[in-house]
């Protein structure tokens, strides 16, 4: 793989709880005519910037859930991310269920071990905020990273902006770093996560 390869980027889908650099960040987006899925928190913020954005839920056709726990977990999400582009029949069958390619992803999860370091935390507030799409989201994009790019810390936001800037999109190079970095932080949430919780039931 030419790791000077670029994949431009057309849909991305943008929903942290760090909201750090993210409004700059979908302006420069949105400037290069970027689809920009999001979901509630990250939309408010983003029309509070005056960005337009369309809710996940619209794209989805199915409402934000339970409270919030469901938002992303949907075909039409997860499909996006996930099928390979230059697979002819995967390629067919996202079409056929209106499954839009999403390109990047910038993602950055609920603060659990924020949480639980509260002092009197209990178990039901710190179960809270166990993410579940967010690290789904990650995953998926971080899987297909030949074909998605995805963004953890937004320290990492300005490099992005370089190169989509320079080039319109992010080349496999940087994809496969930041692939690399976001299954680092998903494992060491998923660390925090199964250390507190076998101490919590000692």
């Amino acid at each position: 793989m030419n790791p000077h390869a670029v994949i431009p980027i057309h849909t991305a889908i943008l929903s942290v709880f760090d909201k750090t650099g993210i409004a700059a960040f979908a302006k420069v987006l949105f400037e290069h005519h970027v689809l920009i899925l999001s979901t509630g928190g990250t939309g408010k913020a983003l029309a509070e910037a005056g960005i337009s954005y369309q809710e996940v839920s619209a794209y989805t056709g199915s409402p934000e859930m339970l409270h919030g726990r469901v938002k992303t977990l949907h075909p039409r999400i997860h499909g996006g991310l996930l099928f390979k582009r230059e697979d002819p029949v995967q390629a067919a069958e996202a079409e056929k269920y209106g499954i839009r390619p999403i390109d990047l992803v910038a993602v950055n999860l609920y603060p659990f071990e924020a949480t639980i370091a509260k002092p009197g935390v209990t178990l039901d507030e710190a179960t809270e905020n166990i993410d579940i799409g967010g690290p789904a989201m990650i995953r998926a994009a971080a899987k297909n990273f030949p074909s998605v790019a995805v963004i953890t810390d937004p320290a990492d936001y300005g490099m992005a902006l370089t190169e989509i800037r320079e080039s319109g999109g992010i080349t496999f190079a940087t994809r496969h770093r930041l692939a690399a970095k976001a299954f680092q932080h998903t494992s060491r949430y998923d660390q925090a996560i199964a250390a507190y919780l076998a101490g919590a039931i000692q």
